[in-house]
């Protein structure tokens, strides 16, 4: 009767010492986690304790300073220009990371050479942060002979756009010119008839167009005004004239010459290859003035390093590293999208760019899912990249949670607030690993 009563349905059954499928008993198992148990609570759980006590401590570290670390969070420029670029960093970098790497991967399908253009693309993952802060921050150089950004950025400027070819030239002793406006103006004003010299120094004679030739003297004309502008180039005792042209010297082929009354302009005309130019009879009373866009220095590209575009330039250097690991992901998603699904669509009237967004995206959305979730995290913690890349000047403009956590931490002797710092990114990362979580549960139910 007691065994039956033991059987018998809603009896209380005495805990067993289960085995997993293996065989292997739930002790056992413990044992072996044990040793990983063990690190993870040693280089996992003690510091972020440990730095959870330490956000609410004075500098010192013998004091309590209550919620003052936190309330610093909200009121140091650094850290609110921090904040705000991690905002920046979150919303951009896995965006645009993930929109390359979809696009290669549906792209890629269509071509033979696919698979090599996935492996360059997936390439710089294998390059550390280290090493790619450093390639772009050669990138990046403000010199165009160095920086391949602005080399690309200056070739096509110059190629809509002609830069003067005398930016250091100027007045020299004894001239009749003096400045005006980052150019240059006669003293007294001109009259027909009359040949006017306008000399200029600061250039060397090898830096001068090929287009230059020897400068000649100019000759008078009647009711029109002639002159020479010309590199007044004199070597030594005896060699040549101060302010007179001379065999050796190169005229200034293509200078703007104007003419002003009462600071508006008459007459203009641009110097011949030997420097000659000649002006109508309007230009009667003027001064003759060489306007600042002859002297102007040759474009140099952009400050990619500078305060407005220092952010943003690291996070291309980022995506450059990562589009290819969403890429990769997003190719493996989509190989499992069934064919009979995309090839429906066209039969039914859609064209290339309907399946696309409205089959092809939806299906990757839990792919998608992974790699932005995967990225935000990543872009969180980001320190490398902006820490090498940025330059002195404009750290503080490029600046992130990471980084400003490194600086109160060693830098500034800070270490409340760096441990702040570091408990509100862990609470920055909880709510997406949370979701990830949620996400990868509900795809193990399906």
């Amino acid at each position: 009767m007691a065994s039956a009563a033991a059987e018998a349905p809603g009896a209380s059954v005495p805990p067993r010492n289960r085995k997993s499928v293996t065989g292997t008993r739930r002790t056992v198992a413990v044992l072996f986690l044990l040793p990983a148990l063990v690190l993870l609570g040693a280089l996992v759980v003690y510091p972020i304790g440990y730095s959870l006590v330490r956000s609410f401590g004075n500098q010192a570290g013998d004091g309590f300073a209550g919620f003052d670390n936190y309330k610093a969070l909200f009121t140091d420029d650094g850290i609110r220009t921090a904040l705000k670029n991690n905002i920046i960093w979150v919303i951009f970098a896995p965006t645009v990371a993930t929109a390359l790497g979809l696009i290669f991967a549906v792209l890629t399908e269509r071509v033979r050479w696919g698979t090599a253009f996935k492996l360059v693309v997936f390439m710089p993952m294998a390059i550390s942060m280290l090493a790619a802060g450093i390639i772009f921050r050669l990138v990046y150089d403000q010199d165009p002979h160095k920086g391949v950004a602005n080399a690309v950025w200056v070739g096509i400027h110059d190629t809509f756009v002609s830069s003067s070819a005398f930016p250091n030239a100027h007045p020299g002793r004894e001239s009749p010119l003096k400045a005006d406006k980052g150019g240059f103006i006669t003293s007294t004003t001109v009259h027909t008839g009359q040949t006017v010299t306008l000399p200029l120094v600061g250039v060397a004679p090898d830096q001068m167009p090929d287009s230059a030739k020897k400068a000649a003297a100019a000759k008078p004309e009647p009711g029109r005004i002639t002159g020479t502008t010309w590199q007044d180039f004199t070597r030594g005792k005896g060699v040549g004239r101060l302010g007179a042209v001379d065999p050796s010297e190169l005229g200034y082929g293509g200078m703007r010459v104007e003419a002003v009354k009462d600071g508006k302009v008459v007459a203009s005309t641009k110097a011949a290859g030997d420097g000659t130019f000649t002006l109508p009879a309007s230009a009667d009373g003027a001064q003759l003035r060489l306007p600042a866009s002859n002297f102007k220095a040759p474009y140099n590209g952009v400050e990619w390093l500078g305060p407005s575009l220092v952010t943003p330039a690291i996070i291309g250097s980022y995506v450059w590293m990562w589009a290819g690991f969403a890429m990769v992901l997003i190719a493996a998603g989509l190989a499992g999208v069934p064919r009979e699904l995309l090839e429906a669509a066209r039969v039914d009237g859609a064209n290339e760019w309907q399946v696309f967004r409205r089959v092809t995206v939806p299906l990757l959305a839990p792919v998608l899912a992974v790699v932005v979730v995967t990225l935000m995290i990543n872009v969180l913690k980001i320190f490398d990249l902006v820490f090498i890349i940025a330059p002195g000047s404009s750290q503080d403009d490029a600046n992130v949670l990471a980084l400003e956590l490194y600086r109160k931490g060693f830098s500034e002797g800070q270490p409340g607030i760096a441990s702040a710092i570091s408990v509100f990114l862990l609470l920055l990362v909880i709510p997406v690993m949370l979701f990830n979580v949620r996400r990868l549960r509900r795809e193990v139910r399906r």
